[in-house]
């Protein structure tokens, strides 16, 4: 049993799992891309892999598993590789874990004019108010959404920040790996 806190909803816990997991791994590390599965339709379709994954014992019947999938591959950018995925019709959802700089809001305002992508990426990361955050974000079939937020300087589980509409762009490019 993990030491994730009770959230309300599955997504939610789905979400906070993803980042314990991750968070025990340490920082500085790739992207993950996990699969959720619906877990009673897990244990009843398939209960080899949900004795391999210790899910044959849990009381819980509602809830979502997340299981990782291959290392994303590092020589091409997130969204081209996110544009390739096509999700079986068991996969109820989707995560991504990923590391990435962030600045204040009110540093938008001093970002100088003219910047390409690596002259932008250099500012960032030279930035005084920059913070290393690890974002998990989750969608589902059905459009539900969660993010956690978590800053590398408040390392903590209850430091943690959630909420559907924290990473909105990656949100959006996590749903259109279900799109038609």
């Amino acid at each position: 049993m993990s030491n994730t806190p009770m959230a309300a909803n599955p997504l939610t816990r789905a979400v906070l799992e993803i980042d314990e997991y991750v968070s025990g791994l340490g920082w500085d590390q790739p992207a993950r891309l996990f699969a959720l599965v619906d877990t009673a339709r897990l244990r009843s379709q398939e209960p080899a892999l949900a004795a391999q994954l210790g899910l044959e014992d849990e009381s819980e019947t509602v809830g979502l598993t997340p299981i990782e999938q291959d290392e994303i591959p590092s020589g091409k950018p997130l969204d081209e590789f996110l544009a390739t995925i096509a999700w079986p019709d068991a996969v109820v959802g989707c995560a991504l874990t990923v590391e990435r700089l962030m600045l204040p809001p009110s540093a938008e305002a001093q970002v100088p004019k003219g910047l390409g992508e690596a002259g932008l990426a250099k500012w960032v990361a030279d930035h005084p108010e920059r913070q290393e955050v690890r974002m998990t974000v989750a969608v589902l079939r059905d459009g539900g959404r969660e993010s956690a937020l978590r800053l590398r300087e408040k390392d903590s589980p209850t430091e943690v920040l959630t909420g559907p509409d924290l990473v909105p762009g990656l949100a959006d490019a996590l749903a259109a790996t279900f799109a038609d």
